[in-house]
């Protein structure tokens, strides 16, 4: 009888310690920092420029109840009327960015720009967690709006890579668009963020190319 009351006493803590780690919460994933818009506001590339563009960024997170980050549209821009050029890589944080689903997207801005395993079109998700439209889906939607340069820079070429810095949605100028999917053609048809040109700025020019006008989207903090 000892020797059961002894090894009753010796199982007690071991079933106690099991009990204890059954009810510890899991771990909570990290917060969201990334996304890829789910809707385009509805002029192509006519976001209202840069601010208009964050502001859709910090709208669409605000309804999805993301995080109350300091939201930027990874866009750049180019000098225009005396005002210095916008890299999109110096507008979104040091990082790291986690997408919605808790899944590392970087650790910082220049593992962003390598070329990862981890930006896929899996990975690359809206701010509702759903994928998004890529190569050999209907309708394509995978050209996505940067205006940036495979290393996150603004072109310093004289044709227009912005959509005259995001205020066109006509058939006149073009923006420089990335591949979410990484697949496709264009000069570098794998380039999550610089594949090649757009067809105009409007809605219906985006789409003929294979895109709706859609944008990533960065918690700077």
């Amino acid at each position: 009888m000892r020797r059961i009351a002894l090894t009753v006493v010796a199982v007690l803590p071991l079933l106690a310690s099991a009990a204890v780690a059954q009810q510890a919460p899991a771990a909570a994933p990290p917060p969201a920092r990334f996304f890829i818009t789910s809707a385009n506001p509805g002029r192509g590339a006519g976001l209202g420029g840069l601010e208009g563009a964050d502001a859709h960024c910090a709208a669409l997170a605000g309804a999805a109840g993301l995080p109350s980050n300091q939201w930027r549209a990874y866009l750049s821009a180019t000098p225009r009327n005396g005002q210095p050029g916008v890299n999109a890589r110096d507008r979104i944080g040091a990082g790291p960015w986690h997408n919605v689903k808790g899944q590392l997207i970087a650790k910082n801005v220049d593992e962003l720009h390598s070329e990862l395993p981890t930006l896929t079109k899996a990975s690359i998700i809206t701010e509702k967690g759903d994928s998004v439209n890529g190569r050999g889906d209907r309708p394509n939607t995978h050209d996505i709006l940067t205006g940036s340069t495979r290393d996150g820079r603004f072109f310093s070429l004289a044709d227009d890579t912005t959509c005259d810095n995001w205020t066109l949605d006509g058939d006149t100028g073009s923006a420089r668009v990335g591949h979410h999917d990484r697949q496709g053609g264009g000069e570098f048809p794998t380039s999550w963020n610089s594949a090649h040109p757009s067809r105009g700025c409007g809605p219906k020019n985006l789409q003929a190319s294979g895109g709706a006008g859609l944008f990533f989207c960065f918690g700077a903090s």
